[in-house]
């Protein structure tokens, strides 16, 4: 905001920047995993034909990662009208910041509890995502389903009227012929040496530019880490930071026990839409339509429900954090499914595998490594998701549950900058404590044993 001082466009950038957070790293993971589970045999393909390496990656690996990556685009665009709310209406000490938008207006509903207002946000919402299904996404998916890895002739492929026009349009075609000239020309340069993905191969002084590199990261971590120490002790006791690394592993076994029961739940049912072309183009709208609904409108009834029972605000807010984050699992299985090769289908087929064998010989490892993706990018929205579900208001009800999202949403409304950093602080090393420690190791199984090919 300080690019901008004293204009609404610092405050644009700021909920822009939150918004793409929110986005990215989800595509981010997806292209990572599929580029690590590229079958063998393509690779050994591009190596036979001496692709170069940007040859290799526009026309192997970008392929293969193209339908599970448009399935996580889906969910990235469905995540952003998550945190829109938290993005657009932005409350620090005594300013508040509202910018144009119907994250705002949401807020403002919310306020004045006014249920009128929010279900006039809902159409809304609901109008928009079917809009740009149509326009945007159902093309994608039609187009993206001529990458799927398969041996033989697959089901009936989708169709979508925006694609069918656009591969019909003569303006098209002549808008598209300069940049499809230019994109062949960029291919005829051949590899001078066969490209290789073995670590024996890899030459020295590329493992000590990465050493280098690694360490320099690490140096500039640890100063990074030094100067918030600082900050931090300046303005908080020792005793505090035990609280808060105590709030932690509160919000801690909130996500993990919300992790395993989204899973039990998604993962059959994504499997079966995956497997269901047809089901599928039943359920992308809808399953896109709840993706993007924030976890804020439903503090109405949420609120409601625990005052009036008088329920534990400790455990029954919790649900609230993984609304907008389960999702990630359900779509990246979805994907999963339905990259399955239809021989591996008709195989367990032939042989009549079925019931739980099925499941644990074919279904599970085939999805796994889709699962682990959305898994981890689960559990980070629902770190990020604890700071507005932790802490539920309607009307003159306030509930906070204990945990670190509450106390980071506490500091935030007291501008206390010590404090704030210091949940942030301690949220991340959290985070990255459990990849290193469990989705890591998780994800190096799922690549090395349940790849394809």
């Amino acid at each position: 905001m300080a690019l901008a001082p004293g204009r609404v466009l610092g405050a644009e950038l700021a909920a822009v920047f939150a918004i793409f957070t929110s986005q990215a790293w989800n595509m981010a993971f997806s292209f990572y995993q599929s580029l690590r589970t590229v079958p063998p045999e393509l690779i050994e393909a591009s190596r036979c034909f001496r692709f170069s390496a940007w040859m290799r990656f526009w026309r192997v690996e970008v392929p293969f990662a193209m339908p599970e990556l448009v399935w996580n685009m889906m969910m990235s665009m469905s995540g952003g009208w998550f945190f829109v709310v938290a993005s657009e209406a932005i409350s620090v000490g005594d300013t508040t910041v509202t910018l144009p938008g119907i994250g705002s207006y949401i807020s403002l509903a919310i306020a004045q509890r006014d249920l009128a207002a929010v279900g006039w946000a809902i159409g809304a919402m609901l109008i928009v995502i079917l809009v740009y299904d149509q326009l945007l996404f159902r093309p994608l998916v039609a187009w993206a389903d001529r990458f799927r890895f398969e041996q033989e002739a697959g089901v009936a492929p989708p169709r979508s009227w925006v694609l069918t026009a656009l591969r019909r349009s003569a303006l098209t075609a002549r808008l598209t012929a300069p940049l499809a000239t230019v994109w062949r020309m960029s291919y005829r340069r051949r590899a001078h040496r066969v490209v290789s993905t073995s670590a024996s191969d890899y030459p020295v002084v590329g493992r000590w530019v990465d050493r280098i590199w690694a360490a320099a990261v690490l140096i500039l971590a640890a100063l990074a880490l030094w100067r918030i120490a600082e900050f931090i002790l300046a303005g908080v006791s020792l005793s505090e930071l035990a609280s808060a690394i105590g709030l932690a592993a509160a919000t801690m076994a909130r996500v993990l026990v919300l992790i395993a029961l989204a899973s039990l739940i998604w993962v059959p049912i994504g499997v079966w839409v995956g497997l269901d072309p047809r089901l599928a183009r039943i359920v992308q709208p809808a399953a896109q339509f709840l993706a993007a609904f924030p976890a804020n409108l439903l503090f109405p009834v949420a609120v409601s429900a625990i005052v009036a029972l008088r329920l534990n605000p400790d455990i029954w807010l919790s649900p609230l954090m993984i609304l907008g984050t389960q999702w990630y699992i359900l779509f990246n299985v979805i994907a999963g499914a339905a990259a399955l090769p239809s021989e591996l289908r008709d195989v367990s087929v032939n042989l009549r595998v079925g019931g739980w064998l099925w499941w644990r010989r074919v279904a599970l490892p085939g999805v796994f490594p889709y699962y682990v993706t959305g898994a981890i990018t689960a559990s980070g929205g629902s770190w990020n998701a604890s700071i507005v579900a932790e802490v539920a208001s309607w009307g003159d009800h306030r509930l906070e549950a204990h945990g670190l999202g509450a106390y980071i949403a506490r500091a935030t409304e007291a501008a206390d900058y010590h404090r704030i950093v210091l949940g942030i602080t301690v949220m991340s090393l959290f985070v990255v404590i459990i990849n290193r420690a469990f989705w890591r190791p998780l994800y190096w199984r799922a690549e090395r044993k349940f790849r394809l090919g």
